[in-house]
């Protein structure tokens, strides 16, 4: 009995530093990555405040954004109108032969067209630009029966303006130019400016949209996520009052005021404009980009069940209590006797002429580890061929089945894993398999959240996806929930139909399936050289990782 209780103690302590390894390793990686600067826009996607400059780091990522079409959702003051003011400017001084054009603003009131065009005006001497002063014009105004109304512009020597008008639509039509539509989800009549400004892009003229939310169900908002979805071609960005402090801006006020900053200070400033609202909702919508009367499932129950279809089969693999105290090769009996009889016969029924990817939800005690494949047709539709659900394995025997299970998918393209805390261990192995450029480690957090679930989204809502039909499957899509504008997988746990613990395991792993799916990888073929004794098992997992990672392969 004392053996059995030292075998087991010993087991647990080899498995305990194991996760030691895989934190460790986790933290070595993001160390070594902390001098590398993601860029966007071909400027870092971090900036620090520097006091000489006049614009901070996500002013000028937005005027380095040349996208035709583009959206700000952002906090109240934090200065993209003023930095689209310095954009204008450099693009109505343009020459014809330079490009040049002319701007037109379209904001919601009068006083915030002579507050962007006095920031022209101020932008225009800052770059030494030759341009008139501020005029006032009466322009015809074509929606209130010819009635003349006074609009501000600056014309500049290349012959280009930069004008605001009113937003009525009608005055956009028989002009040339960019377009700026200011807070553009408080316009009453948004879609119909965005339909005149957009005509306009046939000649080559962008179009700009700034605003902070205004509700859930605004046409702002609808665009930004249909963008996300990849339904509508505008770049998104997002400034919240988070990321613009971060980036210096209440440095920035500190210096206009002639003040001292500290860190304090900043925290407390920010503290006062988010209690001065009349509501917790009213202050994430104002100064953190999370619109509001958000909540409630995600994806319509409608849409889930119209998804699913019979016949997909799901199996699972529940470890038994006892199954760490095994030994390795009673642990690996097992479950290769599982795959024959369970995995096999799924495998050998795929298609080898489709695309497939791999997404993956981890757990080790208590909730499930979930595999989903996602098979993608030659018409880019997307299936769930079969699940698999485990539980309470150890992460050897995970591993086993994940890279067995991979391995053998036809021509795939992309894995993503939810590599967030124990995770890791998963995703590092598929990555050190497959390749970093193949496997998507993901931390899940809100801004991935906000870029990939609006695309799985709009799978369901161009019923373009098949998923097993049954009641643990929709329980777990139903997780997903719109919390602070953010649509979030609800990690609470709840019991499965077979009584085992269940927190979203499903839409985590189709989430990350989806997410594989759009990824830019390529079939590829592995051989393996032969082993000293010049033999190879094809059907040895261990072997082809070892191989790999001792260069014992070739791709």
């Amino acid at each position: 009995m004392a053996d059995i209780v030292d075998k087991k103690k010993r087991a647990q302590a080899e498995e305990l530093e194991l996760v030691a390894e895989i934190a460790l390793s986790d933290l070595q990686q993001k160390l070594e990555q902390c001098d590398e600067f993601e860029k966007k826009f071909g400027l870092p996607i971090f900036i620090p405040f520097d006091p000489n400059e006049l614009l901070l780091g996500y002013q000028k990522r937005w005027i380095a954004d040349q996208s035709p079409l583009k959206i700000a959702e952002k906090s109240r003051r934090t200065g993209i109108t003023w930095a689209e003011a310095a954009d204008a400017v450099l693009e109505a001084s343009k020459s014809k032969d330079a490009q040049g054009t002319n701007h037109f603003y379209v904001g919601s009131n009068k006083e915030m067209a002579r507050e962007f065009i006095e920031a022209a005006a101020m932008w225009a001497k800052a770059f030494n630009k030759a341009a008139g002063e501020i005029q006032e014009e009466l322009f015809i105004d074509d929606g209130q029966d010819g009635k003349e109304i006074l609009t501000f512009v600056i014309y500049f020597a290349s012959g280009f303006k930069i004008q605001a008008l009113s937003s009525n639509p009608a005055n956009l039509r028989g002009m040339q130019g960019n377009v700026t539509i200011d807070e553009a989800a408080f316009h009453d009549r948004l879609a119909e400016v965005l339909k005149a400004a957009l005509a306009l892009t046939m000649w080559g003229a962008k179009v700009r949209l700034i605003s902070t939310h205004n509700g859930v169900d605004n046409l702002f908002n609808e665009l930004i996520q249909d963008s996300r979805a990849g339904k509508k071609r505008y770049s998104v960005h997002t400034i919240t009052l988070a990321d613009a402090c971060k980036e210096g801006l209440y440095q920035r006020i500190c210096q206009r005021q002639k003040k001292k900053w500290t860190r304090e200070a900043e925290s407390k400033w920010i503290d006062d404009l988010l209690n001065d609202t009349a509501s917790q909702e009213d202050a994430r919508e104002e100064y953190f980009c999370e619109p509001k009367k958000g909540g409630g499932t995600y994806i319509p129950r409608v849409l889930i069940e119209a998804a699913m279809k019979k016949g997909i089969p799901i199996i699972r693999y529940e470890a038994p209590d006892d199954f760490i105290s095994w030994t390795e090769q009673a642990q690996r009996a097992e479950i290769d006797a599982w795959i024959k009889e369970e995995l096999d016969p799924l495998l050998e029924k795929l298609n080898p002429e489709l695309n497939h990817a791999f997404g993956e939800d981890f757990a080790r005690r208590g909730d499930l580890t979930v595999f989903v494949p996602l098979e993608i047709g030659f018409d880019l539709y997307k299936r769930v061929p079969f699940l698999v659900e485990l539980t309470n394995l150890t992460y050897d025997m995970q591993r086993h089945i994940m890279l067995y299970l991979t391995m053998r998918l036809p021509r795939l393209i992309g894995l993503a894993f939810d590599a967030t805390g124990n995770g890791g261990y998963l995703a590092e192995a598929a990555a050190l398999h497959f390749g970093t450029e193949m496997v998507e480690q993901v931390m899940l957090n809100d801004n991935w959240y906000r870029e990939w679930m609006p695309k799985l989204k709009a799978e369901f809502e161009d019923q373009n996806i098949d998923i097993p039909k049954h009641q643990d499957i929709l329980a777990d899509m139903q997780k997903i929930n719109v919390r602070n504008g953010t649509p979030k997988i609800d990690k609470g746990s709840d019991k499965g139909s077979d009584g085992r613990q269940r927190h979203g395991d499903f839409a985590v792993g189709l989430a990350m399936a989806n997410r594989a799916s759009w990824m830019d990888g390529s079939a590829i073929e592995f051989t393996p050289l032969p082993n000293a004794n010049g033999n190879y098992d094809p059907d040895d997992d261990e072997y082809e990782l070892d191989a790999l990672e001792s260069s014992g392969g070739c791709y």
